[in-house]
């Protein structure tokens, strides 16, 4: 027994049009969207009386990003919405990119926050920025 692929990453939020839109500026497209509700996905995913709208999106090499907001039960936010990158849990996705600098500036220009950024000798840069919601996105540029 093996796995086969990563089909997506799971990210619960509050204002899914503002965490679309942020990854929609990031260059990932909406595959879909839609609602779901009722016992079997209640039963599927261990709460009661569930309703919930799902957008899917993906990268261009296909990986995905799905946003859930959750309408019944309301969704709990545990900790801080900016938390720091060492609070456990899942904390950022990371994408790989040609132009980091001209990303982080366009996605700067449309709210993103840079928390920092590094380069490692010759080989890659890494900038982290922080979305809406408080979600790290980790970019990469690899030289060469």
């Amino acid at each position: 027994m093996t796995v086969k692929r990563m089909d997506n990453v799971l990210i619960v939020v509050d204002d899914l049009e503002a965490a679309k839109a942020f990854f929609i500026e990031l260059g990932l497209r909406l595959e879909g969207e839609t609602t779901v509700e009722g016992p079997l996905v209640g039963k599927l995913i261990g709460l009661n009386d569930v309703r919930a709208t799902l957008a899917m999106l993906r990268t261009p090499d296909g990986q995905g990003i799905e946003l859930d907001k959750f309408h019944t039960p309301d969704a709990i936010r545990f900790g801080p919405v900016n938390a720091p990158v060492n609070a456990l849990g899942i904390r950022r996705v990371m994408f790989a990119v040609d132009d980091i600098g001209a990303v982080v500036a366009h996605m700067r220009a449309h709210g993103a926050e840079l928390i920092g950024e590094m380069q490692y000798e010759d080989m890659y840069r890494l900038a982290y920025i922080r979305g809406p919601e408080g979600i790290i996105v980790a970019l990469a540029e690899q030289f060469g």
